[in-house]
């Protein structure tokens, strides 16, 4: 039995890990937190989020119950992950993070936890989004520098970062299969009179409205033809079922850094 805290547990994402962990019998449910001052302090986390009585209370103090998990599941903010992860690494607990938006000095900072704790992290937990990384990976390869590449994702207007972790993540799996630095060849925006296209860049564009869970559309264009290639979510119960999947796996994992193409065998 895998015993789980969820931080940030009635967040959007959150609250639905926190839900759906009921479906997983080697799965329980051992601890939920939220940040300070947050009104459902104190209540039964089942009954906030909808499954019934749980005999799990809700807590600001992640300190007072981490000894009784095996793995956190983080999907906050990147300061508050920071700190969570800072805390698992003391009291040596397996993480799985759905964080995004991390810069390369903070990505630092979890590769160097992860030399003595396991985590799994990864942008995206849904199984049809891992798989398409790795078919990206094959088409890119096949097509080469003869095909124009281009990016596109959608998300709800509450995102705060952009471009998606996702989409970050399709690009740099695009761009080492084609031997790019993507630093140097990313295209973030483009106005005015700028030229034409040149032959090494990747596109990485980013619209922002509504209720949109997730779209990503990547463009392979090439001359008389062009690939795209779409995933859609409709849900944000396949990302929480992939991060309670991520959680069954790294329990009693060596440390390490890991991602979802780990969990789902697909290395």
């Amino acid at each position: 039995m895998t015993k789980i805290i969820v931080v940030g547990a009635t967040g959007r994402m959150g609250s639905r890990i926190t839900a759906l962990s009921k479906d997983y019998h080697d799965l329980k449910l051992v601890g939920a937190t939220e940040r300070k001052g947050h009104d459902a302090i104190g209540r039964d986390i089942g009954t906030i989020v909808g499954i019934g009585e749980t005999n799990v209370k809700l807590t600001d103090r992640l300190e007072d119950i981490i000894d009784n998990c095996d793995v956190i599941i983080d999907f906050t903010s990147i300061n508050s992950t920071l700190q969570h992860m800072k805390l698992a690494h003391e009291r040596k607990k397996a993480m799985v993070i759905g964080t995004t938006g991390f810069s390369k000095e903070e990505i630092g900072h979890i590769e160097e936890a992860s030399k003595n704790i396991p985590i799994v992290i990864a942008p995206n937990m849904s199984v049809g989004v891992n798989l398409l990384l790795k078919v990206l990976q094959d088409i890119a390869k096949v097509l080469g520098d003869e095909y124009d590449i281009e990016i596109v994702e959608a998300h709800h207007r509450l995102k705060k970062d952009a471009p998606s972790g996702t989409a970050m993540k399709m690009a740099h799996v695009i761009s080492n299969a084609v031997n790019r630095d993507l630093d140097e060849v990313a295209v973030y925006t483009r106005k005015g009179l700028i030229g034409e296209r040149t032959k090494k860049e990747i596109g990485i564009q980013t619209i922002r409205g509504g209720d949109v869970v997730g779209e990503h559309t990547v463009f392979f264009f090439g001359l008389g033809e062009r690939i795209e290639i779409t995933h859609k979510a409709s849900s944000r119960d396949t990302f929480a079922r992939g991060a309670l999947k991520a959680a069954l796996w790294v329990s009693g994992r060596t440390s390490g850094l890991y991602d979802m193409q780990d969990v789902l065998g697909l290395k």
